[in-house]
């Protein structure tokens, strides 16, 4: 059956952008992660080692960021890198690492696949698969997801255009997942003071002309610790829907991206940050909603 986007039923057009573009779906969409919601009025936080390392490191991680007021555990165990003599995360044996961890602190995990193989591996313990910025367009990886029903993190490539970062996300939801976050990552440009440049325009773009919710990492985008939280404010500022942070207790002896990474103190001075400058645009940290008869008896 064939209609207009926005109809049930409707059958998209062959061309653009028609499951992503706001007109399909004008309430727009919220992606449940556990308990938490991304895409409505809370803001959400994301946040963890780039990579998981061991157990000693994790769980000192997941306990930090989690008493900060993070919602979503990160963590990598399958690591794309550069070089091939870069450490390539645990794989296997780290899965396991993060989900003890993410257990004993309650959080549910965003966690990054490489390739379609991996799917099965992780979806019993991972909450949302991350596809980073190299495997965007990974046409064979987009259309394997798209027939989970798992929501998936799609992070804008090094240096996709706007058009091309929602075309990756229709691929997805033409498989028939319609989970699909979008992740604002920063691109490649003629700029070398910062590791990429953080393209917030996007992210106000991407929030007018699609019913995804968009969140934005500003440790990849910037790779400067000091930048990191003037970045986060200011994409909570612009519209975004949450952060992805990465966050190390020891940033000088991590494994991948230890310059970019936060150590806990820093990421819980930017958790009380927060707050103000969500306030500011009508918005809130993410919390549970309690029903008002249960918010009266407590």
């Amino acid at each position: 059956m064939s209609g207009k986007p926005g109809e049930e039923g409707g059958s998209p057009p062959r061309e653009g952008t028609p499951r992503v573009a706001r007109a399909w779906k004008p309430q727009g969409t919220r992606v449940r992660v556990g308990q938490v919601e991304l895409g409505g009025p809370g803001f959400v936080v994301m946040a963890g080692p780039c990579a998981v390392e061991g157990m000693e490191q994790t769980e000192h991680t997941a306990s930090a960021v989690a008493a900060a007021g993070a919602h979503i555990l990160r963590g990598g165990v399958f690591k794309p890198r550069t070089s091939p003599y870069s450490f390539q995360g645990m794989g296997e044996p780290g899965l396991r690492v993060l989900a003890e961890a993410a257990r004993k602190v309650g959080l549910p995990i965003v966690s990054e696949v490489m390739e379609s193989t991996q799917i099965p591996l992780m979806e019993d313990s991972v909450d949302v698969l991350q596809v980073g910025a190299r495997n965007m367009q990974n046409f064979p990886l987009l259309r394997a997801l798209g027939k989970t029903r798992k929501p998936v993190l799609l992070k804008r490539g090094l240096a996709a255009t706007f058009q091309e970062w929602l075309l990756a996300a229709e691929y997805v939801l033409d498989g028939g997942n319609e989970q699909v976050i979008l992740c604002e990552r920063g691109i490649r440009t003629f700029e070398t003071a910062t590791r990429n440049t953080l393209d917030l325009a996007a992210v106000a773009l991407a929030k007018q002309r699609t019913h995804l919710p968009v969140i934005v990492d500003p440790s990849h985008a910037t790779g400067e610790p000091d930048l990191i939280q003037p970045m986060a404010l200011a994409a909570a500022a612009a519209g975004a829907d949450g952060l992805i942070i990465e966050v190390h207790p020891r940033p000088e002896q991590a494994l991948c991206d230890g310059q970019q990474a936060l150590t806990p103190e820093r990421f819980q001075h930017l958790m009380r940050r927060l707050p103000g400058v969500l306030a500011a645009v009508d918005r809130h940290l993410w919390r549970p909603e309690f029903p008002a008869h249960v918010v009266g008896a407590r």
